[in-house]
């Protein structure tokens, strides 16, 4: 039985065996042009998980005889990028060309990491090949990106996936032992969505059983991924349940399980700001008044993980989800914008009162706009009691305090004010 995965032993190992990238690799495309030149540019692989960008990387590396570095944003350091360059400049001889050093998911890398590879990519000690799935213009800082050519590469065609899967079929040792038949390919292609390595790795998953033949439709499909499939995929079902039950153990309290739910994500790659910016709305949907410090380590853990990247920013992540979670909690604020945004859709645009209406000019002023209204700061305490609604919805409740001990106080405070109408 083979060990090593499918995805792994259909990898290509020439330009001839990629598919699905004919814009940048047929004859005359830019890319291949390039390369058959030997005068390779620093280059920024821009496109979706799955579709080759690593593969490509390694492929041009081998075409040209250059040796071959590779590091990943997520779990590298500035200091693991300066032990690369060192290694880089240990492997130039006279006028050869550096080492290609590939950076996987170079989006992850923080401005400073970003920075400390300029000097080598200026000089020539290395060219870089960067991979991100998030758009280079956004995520890759100017100086870089100026030293460097952007390449799209494009998520695959139906038409390329069933090549890559009769290739599989026809030409691994493993597969080629086994009678298979297709009766449908429909799910196994919409599953796996233009990402090749998926495609395999399902395909692999479905051929997995001794029975013969083995028959392909989109039942067998279906059940085989929903009953295997244990990877980490954050575009498919599972970012989104995994992601569910990060949110679900912080809001119910319990730091272990949501330690293990941001580790899950972490390892599978997910972005470190789309995690943040989770727990920026988490703060304040699931804490609220209960502990109105919680969205300021929040916004401070999302501004801090930008500036520090992977993997330093698992610390910080790690520190903000804990808070999180050992937190009291209130919805208070959740509650009140949804019963008040519920009760502008059944009254519609109601008029401001005259009162709290503005008055920047004399003619205004004529027409009642502002009458009445008693500024707060006039008064005992910096309040007095006035309505500031419209008449047909005055007196609706929208805020309730929670149940905690910070809005304990705001609910004091608010009767002492205003009495019956906080009751």
């Amino acid at each position: 039985m083979a060990t090593i995965p499918l995805a792994e032993r259909m990898r290509p190992r020439s330009i001839a065996e990629i598919l699905g990238q004919e814009h940048l690799l047929s004859e005359g495309a830019v890319l291949l042009k390039a390369i058959r030149s030997g005068r390779l540019p620093s280059m920024i692989l821009w496109g979706p998980p799955g579709v080759g960008k690593t593969t490509l990387a390694r492929v041009i590396a081998g075409e040209m005889g250059r040796s071959f570095i590779p590091l990943s944003a997520i779990n590298s350091g500035v200091k693991d990028i300066r032990d690369a360059i060192d290694q880089a400049k240990k492997q130039r001889f006279f006028d050869r060309p550096g080492p290609i050093m590939f950076i996987d998911e170079i989006h992850r890398f923080s401005k400073s990491q970003q920075d400390s590879l300029l000097g080598a990519v200026e000089d020539g000690t290395v060219t870089l090949i960067g991979a991100t799935t998030e758009n280079p213009s956004f995520e890759v800082i100017s100086a870089l990106l100026s030293r460097s050519q952007v390449y799209v590469l494009k998520p695959l065609d139906e038409e390329t996936m069933r090549k890559l899967i009769a290739r599989a079929i026809s030409q691994d040792e493993e597969l080629k032992k086994k009678e298979i038949i297709i009766e449908e390919d429909t799910a196994l292609l919409r599953l796996t969505g233009g990402d090749a390595r998926k495609l395999l790795s399902a395909l692999e998953l479905v051929t997995s059983q001794d029975e013969q033949p083995i028959i392909i439709n989109d039942t067998t499909v279906q059940e085989a991924i929903q009953q295997n499939i244990a990877f980490y995929d954050k575009g498919g079902d599972q970012h989104y349940d995994i992601i569910s039950a990060f949110i679900k153990s912080i809001r119910g309290s319990d730091p272990n399980a949501s330690v293990y739910w941001l580790a899950r994500m972490l390892h599978g790659g997910e972005d470190i700001k789309f995690i943040a910016r989770r727990l920026v709305i988490l703060a304040a949907e699931d804490i609220g008044l209960a502990n109105p410090n919680a969205i300021l380590l929040a916004q401070a853990c999302a501004d801090a993980i930008q500036f520090v990247g992977m993997p330093e920013a698992r610390i910080v992540l790690s520190e903000a989800v804990i808070y999180l979670a050992t937190s009291p909690k209130s919805n208070s604020a959740y509650e009140a914008i949804s019963a008040a945004l519920q009760k502008v859709n059944e009254t519609g645009p109601l008029p401001v009162p005259l009162a709290l209406r503005n008055t920047p000019t004399q003619l205004m002023k004529k027409l009642g706009y502002g009458e009445g209204y008693q500024y707060s700061h006039a008064y005992e305490g910096n309040f007095a009691q006035q309505e500031f609604m419209p008449d047909e919805v005055a007196g609706t409740s929208f805020y309730h305090p929670g149940s905690n001990k910070h809005e304990a106080d705001i609910d004091a405070r608010l009767k002492h004010w205003w009495g019956i109408k906080y009751q």
